[in-house]
């Protein structure tokens, strides 16, 4: 995430299969956007809410006015005044590593959509209007992050064309990091050497900005979330939460986030936290002891 002082979201879906297989946890993770359930609305003689209709990659309030922002296979959405997701802009590219950086800006990587003439893969793009438009920041053709957290003015990216950890102060040049098979990462927002990430021996920690990463120990997670030093969020496949104050040495299970398997995590601080899952984007603003849906989800088969 960034810094304590700007929300952003911590992380997302990066879809997902990166960089080779991690164990039967991969093969969960592929399967993420199969399946949603109902919103169940229906069931008990109320009227459904309008579903969002794509697969999750992202989450993020922008704090210039809290709304909510989700991104996903198939473009960047927020919620009406109905409660109703809404296309921001006009673009249907498929947004990963979504990240928000400061007020109305917002940091991504992906892929064009369909049809486009546009590479593959878009590296690293910039929107300072909340979404609306984007530019090309960097590596455009090169990298695919599927995982992007940004901390102190310091970008992080996971670059899953070659399962590597990559680093910019600038958002234009990068070095080069470690190599390692994860999921997700996160940085801490008070001390940018500090990492995690994900992998299929649990919670691999580093000291140095990512050069290095000791072997993975603990819960399997599927998504990190980093709100502050003393709050490290982490779901695993089956949605339950837990928070580590000791930056992932320890972790203790706090609850269940609602609807399924998750597809994206964001700790906007140590209370404030949204969750993608099969069938809803869930917001709690006590830690995860309630969730409230924000908007209903029928995910599709993306990847």
């Amino acid at each position: 995430m960034s810094p304590s002082s700007t929300p952003s979201p911590r992380k997302r879906t990066r879809g997902l299969l990166a960089v080779g297989a991690i164990a039967a946890g991969t093969v969960l993770l592929a399967a993420c956007g199969e399946g949603g359930s109902a919103d169940g609305a229906a069931a008990q003689g109320k009227e459904p809410q309008p579903a969002l209709h794509s697969h999750i990659h992202g989450l993020g309030i922008d704090p210039e006015d809290g709304r909510l922002y989700v991104a996903t296979h198939e473009g960047i959405y927020t919620a009406d005044d109905k409660g109703s997701p809404q296309l921001v802009g006009n673009s249907r590219d498929d947004f990963m590593g979504f990240t928000v950086a400061g007020a109305k800006t917002f940091l991504a990587s992906g892929h064009p959509a369909p049809g486009s003439d546009q590479p593959d893969n878009h590296g690293l793009i910039k929107s300072t209007d909340a979404g609306k438009s984007w530019k090309t920041a960097s590596l455009k053709g090169e990298a695919d992050f599927h995982s992007l957290d940004h901390a102190k003015g310091i970008t992080y990216g996971y670059d899953s064309t070659g399962g590597l950890l990559r680093v910019s102060k600038d958002g234009r040049t990068w070095q080069d990091r470690a190599r390692l098979q994860a999921l997700d990462f996160a940085v801490n927002p008070a001390e940018p050497n500090q990492l995690v990430a994900t992998t299929a021996e649990g919670v691999a920690r580093s000291t140095d900005g990512g050069a290095t990463f000791a072997p993975g120990q603990g819960p399997g997670m599927e998504f990190l979330s980093w709100a502050s030093p003393e709050s490290l969020f982490g779901v695993d496949f089956t949605g339950a939460l837990s928070i580590s104050s000791d930056g992932g040495s320890t972790w203790k299970k706090t609850a269940s986030v609602p609807g399924g398997q998750p597809q994206a995590l964001t700790a906007v601080d140590e209370k404030h936290i949204l969750a993608a899952t099969q069938d809803g984007i869930y917001e709690s603003r006590d830690a995860g002891k309630t969730f409230t849906k924000r908007l209903s989800v029928a995910s599709g088969d993306h990847h």
